[in-house]
C-alpha cells in the first residue's frame, strides 16, 4: 500500500487531469447518471476535507486565528480588490441577464472548502486558510446582497438566501473538522485513531480524483447543451484566475506575509465558492435558467486552473534559498 501511495503522490497532477477527463467522458456518454453524481458531490467533498483537516494539527489552527495580518490580507483581497475586478469583467456579459447573474454569484464568493486542499498541495498555509474560513463565509453572506445590488440592480436581491451557505458550512466545514478533532484526540491514546489518520493521509489523491470526477461528470452534459452561449464566459473566467492570483500576491506582499501565507492568499483570491452558490443560481426564475450553467462553467474552468496553479504558484513564490 505504501508503494501505491508514493506512486500517486508523485503523479498526482496527471492523475487529476485523468479524473477530469474521465468525469467529462462519463457525463457526456451517459447523461442520465448526472443526478446521481450530483448527489455524490457533498459526501465525497466532505470526506476529502475530513482527510485534509485530519492532516492539520488542531493546535496549528488555533495559532492561525491569532495571525491578524493574514486574516486581514485574505479579507482585503477577496472583498476589496476582487469585487472591483469582478465588476470590470462582468461588463462583458452585462447584455445577458442570466450570464451576468451567474457570473456575479460565483465570482463574488470566495471558496472555503477544496481551496484548502489545493493550497496544501502547493505548500501554502492551509491551517491559516482553514482558520479564515468562518470569516470568509460570514463576510460573503453579508456582502453578496450589497455587491449584487450595486453590480446588477435591486431586483436580484430576492435570489440571495442564507440557507445554502449555512448548510454548506455545516456539511463541508464544521462536521469534517469536528470529526478530525475527535480522531486526532483518539490517536493520542489508541492505535485505532492512528490507523484512521494513516489511512486518510494515504487516500488524499484518490479522494481528490473522485471529487474532480463527480463534479465534472455531474455537470458537463448540461453545460454542453448551452455551449455556444457559455463560451463567452470561458475567457472571462480564465482572465479572472490570472488577475486574481496577481491580486493575491500583491496583497500578501503589501502585508509582508511569508511564503506559505502568500501562496494561501493567492489561492483564496482565485478560487470561488461555486458548489455553495449553485443552489442560489438554481432558485432563479426559468427565464434565467442559464445562470446555474454559468456557475458550473466557472467550476470546470477553475478545476483545470487549480491543477495548473498547484505547480505554478510555488514557482511564482519560491521558498527562500538557505543562507
Amino acid at each position: 500500500m505504501s508503494r501505491a501511495v508514493e506512486w500517486w503522490d508523485r503523479h498526482q497532477i496527471p492523475l487529476y487531469l485523468v479524473a477530469i477527463a474521465a468525469g467529462a467522458f462519463a457525463g457526456l456518454a451517459a447523461p442520465r447518471i448526472a443526478p446521481a453524481l450530483e448527489r455524490a458531490i457533498n459526501p465525497v467533498l466532505a470526506l476529502l476535507l475530513f482527510a485534509t483537516f485530519l492532516a492539520v494539527p488542531m493546535a496549528e489552527i488555533g495559532r492561525a486565528f491569532r495571525d491578524v495580518r493574514f486574516l486581514v490580507a485574505v479579507l482585503v483581497a477577496n472583498f476589496g480588490a476582487v469585487p472591483v475586478l469582478v465588476y470590470g469583467l462582468s461588463r462583458f456579459v452585462a447584455d445577458d441577464r442570466g450570464l451576468l447573474l451567474g457570473s456575479l454569484l460565483v465570482l463574488l464568493t470566495p471558496c472555503v472548502d477544496y481551496v484548502i486542499v489545493f493550497t496544501g498541495l502547493a505548500g501554502g498555509a492551509r491551517a491559516r486558510l482553514l482558520a479564515a474560513a468562518p470569516l470568509l463565509m460570514l463576510a460573503q453572506m453579508l456582502l453578496l446582497p450589497l455587491y449584487l445590488l450595486v453590480f446588477a440592480g435591486s431586483d436580484v436581491l430576492a435570489v440571495v438566501e442564507v440557507t445554502p451557505f449555512l448548510e454548506a458550512f455545516g456539511v463541508l466545514i464544521a462536521a469534517p473538522l469536528a470529526a478530525a478533532a475527535v480522531v486526532q484526540a483518539l490517536a493520542r491514546r489508541h492505535r485505532a485513531g492512528r490507523i484512521v489518520e494513516e489511512a486518510m493521509a494515504g487516500s488524499m489523491v484518490p479522494l481528490m480524483m473522485a471529487t474532480l470526477a463527480v463534479v465534472v461528470g455531474s455537470q458537463i452534459s448540461a453545460v454542453g447543451s448551452q455551449a455556444l452561449a457559455l463560451l463567452r464566459l470561458v475567457p472571462l473566467y480564465a482572465a479572472f484566475v490570472v488577475l486574481a492570483v496577481a491580486i493575491g500576491r500583491l496583497t500578501a506582499r503589501t502585508a509582508s506575509l511569508d511564503v506559505a501565507a502568500t501562496r494561501a492568499v493567492m489561492f483564496s483570491a482565485a478560487t470561488r465558492n461555486s458548489l455553495v452558490v449553485l443552489p442560489l443560481a438554481l432558485a432563479l426564475p426559468a427565464v434565467l435558467d442559464i445562470a446555474p450553467l454559468a456557475v458550473v462553467t466557472q467550476t470546470l474552468v477553475e478545476l483545470v486552473a487549480m491543477v495548473v496553479l498547484v505547480r505554478l504558484v510555488p514557482r511564482l513564490v519560491p521558498e527562500p534559498l538557505p543562507a
